[in-house]
């Protein structure tokens, strides 16, 4: 067996015996409520409370004690719901709520996330997650979970999402299933599907009878009447104008995407309107309203959102914007009354809203109480489609199913995605520039000093944009999640968590294919960005640059691929504890941090970037974990797209000498695995005033009587200086 079989023979022992160490430890870390509790103190969790009872047998809660009377009950949030945290693995929160659905002490207690183990203070999410105490979960269940405000920690996005989702929904699943606060566990049967053989046309009055349109009215004197009942005396000393009898507001609502009631009220012509409007699975309702009091708001404006109604339906919520929205000219019944407003209002297919279950639409009606301020009250409009559009019911089945689960993952991470849309463009815009730059290099590359700035432009876009305002720095504790997952089971919703990251990852295994590790490393590492930036910044104050003798240069390159198989050897055996160890990368410290962190990691990163302004990359070259991890699959890359004269090395060394990374070798070679693709020998490939082979050919057109322009390389006469075949830079 010769030494490279053996090894890779050794390698895949290692790592096989890791993997059976770090199975037997996951299972013997098995992490339940039960575990917990020994190590927690039941007054953090409820003032009262003087101990924690056992864990009931049929739901995994434990009552807090006082005096042996239970006054709230404790669970652990990843016993209710399976989200994972950026590592892949739960957040473990344990939380106790009361009687009347109130959160009263909050706790985190263990968790994998590497943003937090290595980089935000452990103390600030700490903090954050402790603030949930006295969260009214009824008021959730209202408002679909979003009662609330949401705090973010720089940096730390997905994992505080990630938190704030296994609480909330976790407190309203215990709630759910114990009866508190009147949030009583329902049984629903599968869900209902309209009848759409249902398409007749009714009057007003039938459909107001049957329920089909459903109203809400309030007089001055009802209105007057609930804000005195609140208690705020600036608000009473404003009453509604008019007398008590006098209508506030007469509000009407109906579901017009079902054929019956839409083509009742509508019209043949505008429900066909209506339907070509709606996308799969959208619906629509009409809000009809007269009265002194608008439902829109005067002070709505094109491109906004409707302050004052949201459509709500068991915890979710849905509030219209202005593409959701269409004013409607009449209705088709001749026996309906006046309205001043008529409008219709689609609901978006993500919403998740079953037509078939009862939803209402509640309506805020405010009052200026100073110059800037306002007291606020709700009123509810409940709608409830009458049986006669749906069809039979089918057998119950539980609530809770594990789809209900894996929907609400779903949606939680596509909640991320649509709130970094733009995020998200401007990077696929940056990938699609890149890609057609790799692909017409040579033309890219014809005009140095263009060039140049282009680089340099790409790379402060890669550095502020990508590092440090999307904090979207790739790093090797992914691939140590990755494989972490991989024997846990797969599965994509810890990955969806952070779009941006996702995305380039994405590119990144396309990107590998075709050029190697270069595409990454080269041009969007906001890390290496920040190495070249500054290197070049040194250059310009005319700092020494030290080259190394190629034998110790060479020696030095496996260290990046030694470090990268250590830590991936223990993160087998040890997430936890490979992420730490992951601290080689200055990754957090320079980029998602900013610098604003504990000194010793600050004067690492730093010492770092003072070795870059001398010896350009100088932690790309011989530290970087991740690069060495990219460098071994880009083997692989199908293509050699960096062209090559057959004088390169020998004699020529014009582009060895000016390899700002030094992956070209003294006999011309370029090694693709420590190639950056800076493309900068494509630039001197094409020089006039540098490379031989371009000035030898210039000069033979000059004896001749050419033009002095190099005729392309697709041209017959230029035979001659036609390339002997590339060797790729990643």
């Amino acid at each position: 067996m010769d030494m490279k079989r053996a090894f890779t023979f050794w390698l895949w022992v290692f790592g096989l015996t890791l993997a059976v160490i770090g199975t037997q430890a996951d299972r013997a870390a098995a992490e339940t409520l039960a575990s917990f509790l020994p190590n927690l103190t039941a007054s953090d969790f409820h003032p009262e409370a003087d101990s924690f009872g056992p864990v009931r047998d049929d739901i995994s809660v434990a009552p807090l004690l006082k005096g042996g009377e239970r006054v709230a009950w404790a669970f652990l949030t990843s016993d209710f719901v399976s989200t994972t945290g950026y590592s892949g693995k739960p957040i473990h929160v344990v939380a106790a709520v009361d009687d009347d659905a109130v959160l009263t002490g909050v706790q985190l207690v263990k968790h994998s996330e590497p943003i937090v183990l290595i980089g935000i203070p452990d103390r600030k999410v700490k903090a954050l997650t402790e603030s949930y105490a006295g969260l009214d979960l009824k008021a959730e269940a209202e408002a679909g979970g979003s009662a609330h405000d949401l705090d973010i920690i720089s940096g730390a996005t997905v994992t505080i999402i990630v938190i704030d989702d296994s609480i909330v929904r976790g407190g309203l699943k215990v709630a759910r299933a114990l009866g508190l606060g009147g949030l009583a566990l329902e049984t629903t049967g599968p869900k209902r599907e309209l009848d759409l053989s249902i398409t007749g046309t009714e009057n007003w009055k039938f459909l107001s009878g049957d329920g089909s349109i459903r109203r809400l009215t309030l007089d001055v004197g009802k209105v007057n009447a609930a804000f005195e009942e609140t208690g705020d005396e600036r608000a009473i000393k404003r009453p509604e104008a008019g007398e008590p009898g006098d209508t506030f507001i007469d509000m009407h609502m109906a579901l017009v995407s079902v054929p019956s009631i839409g083509r009742s009220l509508l019209g043949d012509n505008e429900y066909r309107n209506l339907t070509e409007w709606l996308e799969e699975g959208e619906h629509a309702i009409l809000v009809l309203g007269r009265g002194t009091y608008s439902f829109k708001g005067s002070g709505y404006v094109r491109g906004g959102i409707f302050d004052r109604i949201q459509l709500i339906q068991g915890d979710s919520s849905v509030r219209f914007f202005d593409k959701q929205h269409r004013r409607l000219g009449d209705l088709a019944t001749g026996d309906a009354p006046t309205f001043s407003e008529m409008d219709l209002f689609r609901i978006p297919a993500d919403a998740g809203f079953d037509p078939a279950e009862p939803f209402r639409l509640q309506l805020l009606v405010q009052r200026a109480v100073g110059a800037i301020e306002k007291s606020f009250l709700t009123f509810d409009l409940g709608y409830n489609l009458p049986e006669r559009y749906l069809l039979p019911a089918a057998t119950p089945k539980a609530v809770d199913a594990p789809g209900d689960e894996a929907a609400a993952k779903a949606a939680l991470w596509q909640r991320i995605w649509k709130d970094k849309t733009v995020e998200i463009a401007v990077l696929c815009v940056m990938l699609l520039v890149l890609t057609a730059t790799f692909f017409f290099q040579f033309q890219a590359t014809v005009n140095a000093r263009v060039f140049y700035w282009f680089r340099i432009g790409y790379l402060t876009m890669t550095l502020v944009f990508v590092g440090w305002y999307a904090n979207a720095q790739l790093s090797v504790v992914n691939l140590m999640a990755l494989a972490g997952q991989m024997r846990a089971g797969f599965t994509w919703d810890a990955f969806l968590m952070d779009p941006l990251v996702f995305i380039q990852w994405f590119a990144v295994a396309a990107a590998l294919l075709f050029w190697g590790r270069g595409a990454y490393c080269g041009w969007l590492c906001p890390f290496g960005a920040l190495q070249e930036l500054t290197n070049q910044i040194a250059r310009f104050f005319r700092l020494p640059q030290w080259e190394l003798p190629w034998g110790l240069h060479e020696r030095l390159w496996p260290i990046k691929y030694m470090i990268f198989l250590g830590l991936f050897g223990v993160s087998l055996a040890s997430i936890p504890t490979a992420e730490h160890l992951a601290e080689v990368e200055p990754f957090k410290t320079a980029i998602i941090l900013k610098f604003v962190r504990d000194w010793p990691f600050v004067v690492f990163a730093v010492s770092l970037l003072v070795a870059g302004l001398f010896v350009e990359r100088f932690y790309c070259r011989y530290l970087c974990p991740l690069g060495g991890a990219l460098a071994i699959p880009a083997r692989m890359r199908m293509f050699d797209w960096l062209r090559r004269y057959k004088e390169c090395g020998s004699p020529c060394q014009i582009c060895a000498n000016e390899c700002p990374v030094q992956a070209i070798h003294p006999t011309g070679e370029i090694n693709p695995n420590e190639c950056v693709d800076c493309l900068h020998c494509q630039v001197l490939y094409q020089s006039k005033a540098k490379c031989p082979v371009v000035i030898r050919q210039i000069r033979r057109r000059e004896k001749v009587g050419n033009p002095l322009e190099m005729p392309p390389t697709n041209h017959p006469n230029a035979k001659k200086m036609k390339p002997e075949g590339g060797n790729a830079r990643v």
